[in-house]
Parts: C-alpha cells; structure tokens; sequence
C-alpha cells in the first residue's frame, strides 16, 4: 500500500482533487491518500508545517510520500515513484537550486504573500519519507523555515529524487517528461496564472475530472 499524504486547504480545494483524481487515474498500485490541514492562514498554506508529522502519523514505520498536491497534478503511476525508496536515506527529494523570479505567489487571491527565497527552496514540496529512519522527523522539531530546509539532516541523508518528480513549470517552463508538475507561484485556475507553462495540463486533469458527475444526455432528456 503507498501512503500518500496530501497538503490541504480550502482555499485551494479544487486543486486538491484535480491532483487527487490524475493521481488515481494512473495508479498501477492500491494507495491511500490522507489529506493534511493546519491553522497557518497568514498568505502561506495551511498545511505549511503539517507535513513534518508524517513520520508521527506512521507510528515511524515503513514510507510515505508526502506532496504539496493543491498545486501539482500527476501525469505519471506514483508507484514508480514509490519504487525509487532508498533506506540509505531519512527523506528524499528534488533539490532545486534557483532563486525564484517573482516576488509575490497567490496574486489576486486572499493568499497572496510574498514568495521568499531560501535554501533548500521547494525541496519539501514532494517527499519520499522514510519514517523509520534513526533521524526520521520527530515532534520536537522547531516549526520555522528551517524545518523546510531539513536542518535535523546532515547533507548525506538526503537522497536526490530526478528533477521531473517535482517540476516547476512557472519557475522552469515547459518539459514533456515531467512527471509531477508543480505551479508553486499560483494555480492555472487562478486568473493571474492561467497562461503559465502547461497550464493546459491542469485544465485537462480538472475537466477529466468531472466526467461522469452528470447524467448521460438520454436520462436528462427523459426528466419531466
């Protein structure tokens, strides 16, 4: 079973299941997917620091992937991700190494913050989670920008995931192999990003996503 927990916040909510929905499309391997949720509502996310309880909620057994998933989508089985697990390593991901080209994310929305730089920049928005590692994340952990640049890590403790598991398509562009595609500034459906790089993949996985929530055109047709 992949235990795949998900950020959620309401306010990205229609993100939310889009992901959810081009994740199970895909999947070759029973998974489950836990939505994760917290009180930090000043422009971030409210999942900002909830994602480090991982470990906490997997009794600090086995792995767990952990994504942003509001604002990525899927195009890819996440069991071939699920295979990449190393236990050499207490958490593995795309070390992205760019300074980002925008100031502001969310723009126009009531999340709109600044969009700060810092090392480790993005690296906790797709995990591979060793839970059973010595060094897996625990509850004492300070929640500060730090719990996102790992600083309880050593730098041979964290394993490198290919860059096309985590893509930053505003930050990035286009790129036919990725595989997780991620819009950190803003979602497409958001009127400041519609046009951002493979924004039409979003829109596709949304529309795919709400087939079958309307009666055939036949029983329509058939109501008095």
């Amino acid at each position: 079973m992949i235990r795949l927990f998900t950020g959620w916040d309401f306010r990205e909510a229609i993100g939310w299941t889009t992901f959810c929905h081009s994740v199970t499309a895909r999947a070759s391997a029973p998974l489950a997917i836990i939505p994760m949720t917290g009180h930090q509502f000043d422009g971030s996310n409210a999942f900002t620091y909830s994602r480090f309880f991982v470990p906490q909620m997997c009794d600090y057994q086995g792995w767990a992937i952990f994504a942003d998933g509001c604002d990525q989508v899927c195009l890819a089985d996440m069991a071939d991700l699920w295979a990449l697990r190393d236990e050499r390593y207490a958490v593995q991901v795309v070390k992205h190494d760019y300074q980002t080209r925008d100031a502001v994310k969310y723009r126009g929305t009531e999340m709109e913050c600044r969009n700060v730089n810092y090392r480790c920049k993005n690296w906790s928005s797709l995990m591979l989670i060793n839970c059973g590692h010595p060094k897996a994340i625990r509850s004492s952990v300070n929640w500060t920008l730090e719990s996102h640049q790992f600083a309880w890590l050593t730098d041979d403790e964290i394993g490198s995931l290919p860059p096309e598991w985590n893509w930053l398509c505003d930050e990035y562009g286009e790129n036919a192999e990725a595989k997780i595609l991620h819009w950190t500034r803003g979602l497409p459906c958001f009127t400041e990003y519609r046009d951002t790089p493979m924004a039409e993949h979003w829109f596709g996985e949304y529309l795919s996503s709400q087939r079958g929530l309307q009666p055939p055109k036949e029983v329509l047709c058939s109501q008095p």
